[in-house]
C-alpha cells in the first residue's frame, strides 16, 4: 500500500550545482587546484561529497586518501557558506508537494547523498514547514545511495515500510537505491539526466512535469487503494 513519497533532492527538488560549483571552486581555489564549470560538477555529483571532491581534484592526486580528507573537510566548511545561495525549487514542485500530501495523503520524504547537515538545512529553507516529514542525508562513516541504509533510516523515521515508499529522482543512483530498498520507483525528466538516460539505466516510469509526477502518484495510490 503506498504510504509516502521519497524524493532525491539535487536535480529533483532544486538546482543546487551553481552553489556546490561555488563551494568545489573555493576548495580547489584554496589548493591552487583548477576551477570546474557546471558540466563539470554534473560529472561528479551522485554518490556523496567525498566522490565530489575526489573527481574535482586534479587526477594524480585522486587515489591519495589522506589528502582527499583533507579537502573534503574544506569543502564542507566552505560549501556551509554558499549552500543556502540554492534558494529556490524548481518551477511547480512546491504545488506537487502540496497536493501529493493534502490530496493523496500521501507522507513526504528527502534521501540525499548530499552531507545530511545540508540536507536538514536545506529542506528546512526550501520546503515550507510541515511539508517534509523527514530529510536525510549521508552520514560520515556510513554507505550512502545506492546502498539501501540511508532508506532504511528514512522508513524508521517515518514509520512506513519501504514497500509502501516510492523513491522519486533523476539519477540512475536513485533507480538503483528503489531497486537495493524495494521500493517503487518514478524518474523524473526535469533534473540533470535526459529521459534517455534514465530509460537506460532501468527507469520504467518517468515524469516530465511535477504535474505528470503528481498524476502518476495518484494513479498508483488509486491502484493501491483498490488493492486493499
Amino acid at each position: 500500500m503506498l504510504q509516502a513519497v521519497i524524493f532525491d533532492l539535487d536535480g529533483t527538488l532544486a538546482n543546487t550545482i551553481p552553489a556546490i560549483r561555488e563551494g568545489v571552486n573555493l576548495t580547489m581555489a584554496k589548493y591552487g587546484y583548477p576551477q570546474h564549470t557546471d558540466a563539470d560538477i554534473l560529472k561528479f555529483i551522485n554518490n556523496g561529497a567525498r566522490e565530489l571532491i575526489r573527481r574535482a581534484m586534479p587526477e594524480a592526486l585522486r587515489t591519495n586518501e589522506e589528502q582527499v580528507s583533507r579537502v573534503l573537510a574544506n569543502y564542507d566548511v566552505l560549501y556551509g557558506g554558499v549552500y543556502h545561495h540554492t534558494d529556490r525549487l524548481y518551477d511547480g514542485v512546491e504545488d506537487t508537494l502540496r497536493k501529493i500530501r493534502d490530496e493523496l495523503g500521501l507522507s513526504i520524504a528527502v534521501l540525499s547523498n548530499k552531507q545530511d547537515q545540508f540536507v536538514r538545512r536545506l529542506c528546512d529553507q526550501l520546503l515550507p514547514h510541515g511539508l517534509c516529514q523527514h530529510a536525510q542525508g549521508v552520514i560520515a562513516g556510513k554507505p550512502s545511495k545506492p546502498n539501501p541504509y540511508l532508506a532504511g533510516l528514512v522508513s524508521q523515521a517515518l514509520n512506513i515500510p519501504l514497500c509502501d515508499c516510492v523513491m522519486v529522482g533523476d539519477s540512475d543512483v536513485d533507480i538503483r537505491t528503489a531497486q537495493e530498498a524495494g521500493m517503487a520507483h518514478i524518474g523524473v525528466a526535469w533534473g540533470y539526466r535526459s529521459k534517455e538516460f534514465l530509460l537506460q539505466n532501468g527507469a520504467t516510469l518517468i515524469a516530465d512535469t511535477p504535474l505528470a509526477l503528481y498524476k502518476a502518484l495518484a494513479s498508483m495510490t488509486k491502484r493501491s487503494d483498490q488493492n486493499k
